[in-house]
């Protein structure tokens, strides 16, 4: 059973983090996630999350650093995360309901999903850095 490897971007911009809100499938729909998706195969863990925020949000983003280590989202399926600042472009909802830029205090204020929900912790504990 190959681990399915998932990889998220923190994206942080003047203080604050994107969230971005699932438009399915439907068990996920309206649940808050950070940006991304998953690894093809022969594709790196940073590739897949460049490729993934240009087809999600149409910007491009520098990877700055790993955020923890394997976030377990099932017996399968792990969560990478980095932080990433844009380099170019304005982050659209190509492929989500919504998308909200928060800052600290407002963190809880959108219903993360439960897989994002320990690294939102972290990098709240962090003061987003």
């Amino acid at each position: 059973m190959d681990l399915v490897v998932v990889v998220g971007a923190a994206i942080l911009a003047d203080g604050r983090l994107l969230a971005a809100q699932r438009a399915e499938p439907p068990h996920m729909a309206g649940g808050w996630e950070l940006p991304g998706g998953k690894v093809d195969p022969g594709e790196s863990d940073e590739d897949a999350l460049v490729r993934e925020c240009h087809e999600e949000l149409a910007v491009k983003v520098r990877l700055v650093r790993r955020v923890g280590g394997d976030w377990r989202l099932s017996e399968r399926a792990v969560l990478r995360v980095w932080t990433a600042e844009l380099v170019e472009g304005e982050p659209q909802p190509l492929e989500h309901l919504e998308l909200r830029w928060l800052t600290p205090p407002e963190l809880y204020d959108v219903d993360w999903l439960p897989g994002d929900r320990p690294v939102i912790d972290l990098l709240a504990a962090q003061g987003l850095t």
